[in-house]
Formats: structure tokens, sequence, C-alpha cells
């Protein structure tokens, strides 16, 4: 090929290109667009649901009174009926430990004892005294009555009798204090000190449980203070067990916690069986207040706009806004205290595309 050919081969091309791109790039006059509407542009499918010129298929729900149950799920613990880390009044070396870890003990049993030998002598010293204190108060008795001695002399002999039994009663209180007594029944833990040990009052020999009862321990929020009562019925689950467990509300907080904003809330669980321990974790189902004839609507339904709330009545083929009050609201329910009546039908889908007047049919 030529020099001069190639030259004219290269002209050609670059003229083919410059057509094609003019008439790719010139603007379609309408004899060029198909006819009939574009895909979501107005006049459409879409648009001729929010003009009249179709109908808008709507779900929907006929007033009628209905129970209503406003309940709350919150977590919560297990906290034992009592609880008390024990240790001596007073101090001394601990002589015998009487109790197994873990075992059941009774009010009154002794579970521990530190040495007692210099009070147990001072006590033999006291009672050795006294009745030779006695029998000397007698004889002053018996000569003051005679006028044989004077009142004072009987005062005197008087006084030291009550001395001596005032110290022999502070002697066996002192006693009893070397001696660890369970104050109630329940499940003592793991002791922290062994025979031979040096107890005093900060000294925790052990901690006992009651677990025949368990207290359900949780916290509501502030809306619900001074609407649970006590007494009132609620249910709770453990994780790992499949069983749901029934308690009674017993005690309330005086107040609201200011920092959380909550209403702590205790019941009482009776643990036959000691199937539950303290200290676990539960979930708590609580019915706080319960409308036995409520109107409610689901809460999709519902529309609020500029703080007025409302919902879509079908009545002879079209959607007709009404003006609500509402009330409680549960999980998917929304209790309707005025603007609804029985026997009211209310559309509870798209919502979002009604408008005053337009043309539905019920699913």
């Amino acid at each position: 090929m030529s020099k001069t050919t190639k030259w004219v081969l290269i002209a050609v091309i670059v003229i083919g290109v410059a057509i094609w791109g003019f008439y790719s790039l010139k603007p379609k006059t309408n004899s060029d667009i198909p006819a009939g509407p574009m895909p979501g542009a107005m006049g459409g499918p879409a648009a001729a649901l929010g003009r009249g010129g179709q109908t808008l298929l709507v779900r929907h729900v006929i007033m009628q009174p209905t129970k209503l149950v406003d309940g709350i799920n919150i977590s919560g613990s297990l906290i034992p009926n009592e609880e008390v880390n024990l240790s001596f009044e007073t101090s001394g070396k601990i002589t015998g430990i009487f109790f197994e870890e873990g075992s059941k003990v009774k009010k009154g049993q002794v579970l521990a004892k530190i040495n007692d030998a210099p009070l147990q002598a001072q006590l033999k010293k006291l009672e050795a005294q006294y009745q030779s204190t006695e029998d000397r108060l007698a004889r002053q008795k018996a000569l003051y009555e005679k006028e044989a001695v004077s009142k004072e002399a009987y005062q005197e002999a008087e006084a030291n009798f009550n001395k001596l039994q005032a110290d022999i009663e502070e002697c066996r209180a002192k006693l009893d204090q070397t001696e660890l007594k369970a104050p109630f029944d329940g499940i003592i833990g793991l002791r922290q000190v062994s025979v031979g040990a040096y107890a005093s009052p900060s000294i925790n020999v052990a901690t006992l449980t009651n677990t025949e009862k368990l207290k359900v321990e949780f916290a509501i929020p502030e809306r619900y203070a001074g609407v649970l009562q006590n007494g009132a019925k609620l249910t709770f689950t453990v994780e790992g067990i499949d069983e749901v467990f029934p308690a009674q509300v017993y005690a309330t907080n005086s107040k609201v916690d200011q920092g959380t904003r909550t209403y702590l809330v205790r019941a009482i669980y009776d643990n036959k069986g000691g199937k539950l321990v303290p200290g676990r974790y539960v979930s708590v189902t609580l019915n706080t207040r319960t409308f036995d004839n409520a109107l409610a609507v689901p809460s999709e339904a519902i529309i609020s706009e500029m703080g007025i709330d409302k919902v879509f009545l079908y009545k002879s083929g079209k959607a007709i806004p009404k003006e609500i009050t509402k009330g409680l609201r549960t999980d998917a329910m929304v209790q309707v205290l005025s603007g609804l009546n029985v026997g009211d039908t209310v559309i509870t889908s798209g919502t979002m595309q009604l408008r005053t007047g337009m043309r539905v049919e019920l699913k």
C-alpha cells in the first residue's frame, strides 16, 4: 500500500466516526419516543392510585371491644429471703466449729465457739459467793425488823446481794457471746475460719441464707409508679430451665430513683424443693393493668401529623380520615380513647398512600 492510499483510508475512517457521533447525540423528537406512559411517570399505574383512576386494595379491622393488657418484660434477679454474714459478738480463739459447709441448720443451733475458760472460772467464783451473800442479807433483814441493826446496815447487805446478782448475769451474757448461733433456719455457706484462729466481731465465719422463699427484685419505668400494687401477679423465667415460675408483688420502693428514673419492686416466690438459688438472672413478665372492654387498633394504622393522631375509616368504598385520642400502647396494639365506635372499619395498610376520599377496596 502506497503512502497516499494510507492517508486516504485514515481520512475516510475519521469522517465516518464524526457522522455516527452527530446522529447519536441528536435530541429525539416526539415521533422518536414510543407511545404510552413511562414506568413511574405521572399518569402511570402508581399515580392512578392517588387520582381515583384505580382502587387501592387495603387491609382492615372492624372495631369490637377487646381485652387489653398493659404488660412489660424486664430483667431482674433472685435474692434470698434472709441472708446474714455470721460473726462472733466478742473476741477469742476458736475452739470448735460444729457445722458442715452447705448444710441446713436450725434457728438457735450452735455453729461455732470461742475459748470461754476465763469466763467459766469467773462464773464459778461469783456463784460460790451467792449463797453466803444471800444468807447475810436474810440475817440483816431479820435483825432490822427487830431493830437490832441500823437501816444503813441492812441496805448495804441488800446492795451487795443485788450487785452479785448483776455480776452473775453479766458473766452469763458474756459466756453466751462465746457461742455463735444460727439466727434463723437456712443453709450455711463456706466457712472462712478454722479451729485455732483468733476471731473478732469483724471476721466473717460463714454466710447463712434462707432460700425457702426467694425475692424477685426488678425495676420498672417510672410511669408505673403508683399503678403497681401489692398482691399483683407476675411470672418469670430462668435461663436453662424450661419452666415459667409464678410470683407475687409484696413491696415497692417509697420513691422513684432520680438517677435511673425507675421504680424498685420486689415479689416473693415460694421456692419449694429448692429448685432455684439466689443470685440468678431472671426475665420478668408483669401485667400492670387490664382493660376488659377497650377499643384498640394496630399501631401501623395510626398516622401522626403536627401532633394530631388519626386513622382512615372505610366508608362507602372511600378512605375517610378520623382524628383519635390514644391511650395504652402495647407491643402491637394502641388503645383508642375517643374518635372510634364499635363497628367502625379501620384501614390498616397503605396508610401513607391514602388521601381523603380515595377509592379503596377491602382485601
